[in-house]
C-alpha cells in the first residue's frame, strides 16, 4: 500500500553549508534525522504540538533517527524546529498537496471507490 501513496520527498537543512539534518513527513508525523554532534538544534521548541507518548527516537551510528506524533494529523509543517530551515513558499505549498494527495489515496483504498474531489477537499473545487 506504501508504494501507491504520495511520494515522500527528503528536506535537508544546511547550516553554513554542512549538514545537520533531514526530515520528511506523513499526515500523522515527521521524522527527523539528526546528527549526533549537532543535537544543540532540538534545544529550539518544535514547529507544532506533538503527541509525546507516541513520539520517539533511535541513535544509530551517531545519527539519532526521531519520529514525531503530529497532535494535529494532517497539518503540514514548514520544518521540525521553530525558525530552523523552513521551507520555502513554493515547497511548502508542493508539501501541502502531497499530503492531500496522500490523504485522498488512503480514502480511496480504505473503502475501495474513489472519493469525489469536490466534496473530500471540503467544497473547493478548481479547474
Amino acid at each position: 500500500m506504501a508504494e501507491k501513496l504520495a511520494p515522500v520527498k527528503l528536506h535537508v537543512f544546511l547550516h553554513e553549508g554542512k549538514k545537520v539534518f533531514e526530515w520528511d513527513q506523513t499526515r500523522e508525523e515527521v521524522n527527523v534525522c539528526l546528527l549526533g554532534f549537532l543535537l544543540m538544534f532540538f534545544q529550539h521548541d518544535l514547529e507544532s504540538p506533538v503527541k509525546t507518548d507516541l513520539s520517539f527516537w533511535t541513535l544509530v551510528d551517531d545519527v539519532m533517527h526521531i519520529t514525531l506524533q503530529k497532535s494535529d494529523k494532517g497539518h503540514t509543517w514548514s520544518s521540525p524546529i521553530l525558525g530552523q530551515g523552513r521551507l520555502d513558499p513554493y515547497t511548502s505549498d508542493l508539501e501541502q498537496k502531497r499530503l492531500m494527495l496522500q490523504r485522498f489515496q488512503e480514502a480511496a483504498q480504505f473503502n475501495g471507490t474513489c472519493p469525489d474531489p469536490r466534496t473530500f477537499l471540503g467544497g473547493i473545487y478548481t479547474d
